[in-house]
């Protein structure tokens, strides 16, 4: 529970500040990865951000402030195990947010709220203990904000200027605690599948010019569908491709598929797919959460439409690859609610490389030959995506 308090040293606010600002409303939505943290002001705030180390804290430092919303509305979850926040000397105001992990705010600025007031918005990600203690040691204290990234010693991924290395995000689904899927007849977990794939694939992609391939894991560990998405905006990534090799109850269906992202499934199959992989998190204790509709935007933002519209694209590039050389399902591209595919502003893909259920399909997916001739196929259907979107500027 967050605390109101007073900072040791320091005399309230309210006590010496004639007319300190109202903090009225506040909330927080996200998970391990991610986190918002959102506050509502009677008036615009001015604010600085800092960081501090043992144990891993960000700072916010306001003007004077009352703070009259309840507790609860500010109660630690997400990437923070604790919040406190209080008044400080004449004049200024502190919140103070203990995080699980190492992270960095993406994102702190005043934004005009339409019926009231104004709203102090921070963006959360995680990061390495590395980057974390660099924010420690470049930092500036003292300075006062009002109201853009100025304070955060660091920007956000989609800010930073390109080094035109193209970059593909290969994520290896399922691993750690969740096995995933397994062989109907070797019993072999899916996450064991999935990595042979997802290593091969890179190392094929980091052949090609100007191609640079990242792994979001490179063993077998646990992921949350929201670091997987994560690790690849803060990699820069052009692409982002999640390998999969699902079971289904009707054992004669077969082939591969390619999903992208929609709030509406294309079909049963494959509304009952994404609800199934979307219960990876809940299985290593982690939930799903829904934002409120104001801060929503933390996953899907105003991009979406035209990623939308490069996921499909590179969907088209994979489908036709594949025809003729590799089986497909019918209707072989298809699309759900996928956690794992809601990055906002990287073109992503769900491939699901075959299904376990079916004995002829699993004899492929363990087969050396076939996993080189599937990830040839999709390494020339990545290229042919990224020569044309070089070359035209626009859509695949």
């Amino acid at each position: 529970m967050p605390m109101l308090l007073t900072f040791p040293g320091f005399v309230a606010a309210t006590e010496k500040a004639e007319d300190p600002l109202l903090a009225f409303g506040a909330r927080i939505v996200g998970d391990d990865a991610r986190s918002r943290v959102v506050i509502d002001f009677d008036g615009k705030p001015d604010f600085s951000v800092h960081y501090v180390e043992s144990p891993e804290r960000v700072v916010i430092d306001l003007s004077a402030t009352a703070f009259g919303f309840p507790p609860a509305d500010l109660a630690a979850r997400g990437l923070f195990k604790d919040i406190r926040y209080g008044t400080m000397g004449e004049g200024s105001a502190r919140i103070v947010l203990t995080a699980i992990r190492p992270v960095h705010l993406v994102m702190a600025e005043v934004q005009k709220n339409e019926e009231k007031g104004y709203r102090l918005v921070l963006d959360a990600e995680m990061t390495t203990r590395e980057k974390f203690a660099e924010l420690v040691k470049t930092q500036k204290w003292g300075e006062v904000q009002e109201g853009t990234n100025a304070a955060l010693n660091t920007i956000s991924p989609e800010d930073q200027g390109h080094d035109g290395v193209f970059v593909v995000a290969v994520d290896a689904g399922h691993g750690g605690i969740d096995a995933g899927a397994s062989g109907s007849s070797t019993k072999t977990p899916e996450k064991e599948i999935t990595l042979a794939f997802a290593k091969e694939l890179a190392e094929k992609l980091n052949r090609q010019p100007g191609v640079k391939a990242m792994l979001t894991r490179t063993n077998d560990s646990f992921l949350s569908l929201s670091e997987r998405v994560v690790l690849a905006r803060q990699s820069k990534a052009d692409l982002f491709i999640s390998l999969h090799a699902d079971t289904l109850g009707q054992k004669g269906i077969r082939g591969a598929t390619v999903y992208t992202l929609s709030d509406t499934a294309s079909d049963r199959m494959a509304a009952a797919l994404a609800a199934r992989e979307n219960l990876s998190d809940q299985l290593a204790g982690y939930s799903i959460e829904v934002p409120q509709p104001e801060v929503a935007d933390i996953l899907l933002d105003l991009t979406r439409r035209e990623t939308q519209a490069f996921s499909i694209a590179l969907a088209n590039r994979v489908v036709k690859s594949f025809e003729g050389q590799i089986g497909l399902i019918n209707n072989p591209h298809r699309y759900a609610g996928f956690q794992v595919l809601r990055a906002p502003d990287i073109p992503s893909i769900l491939l699901e490389l075959g299904f376990l259920s079916n004995e002829e399909d699993e004899k492929l997916l363990l087969s050396d030959e076939w996993r080189d001739r599937l990830t040839t196929l999709l390494t020339e259907a990545i290229m042919r995506y990224r020569n044309s979107a070089l070359a035209g500027g626009g859509e695949p």
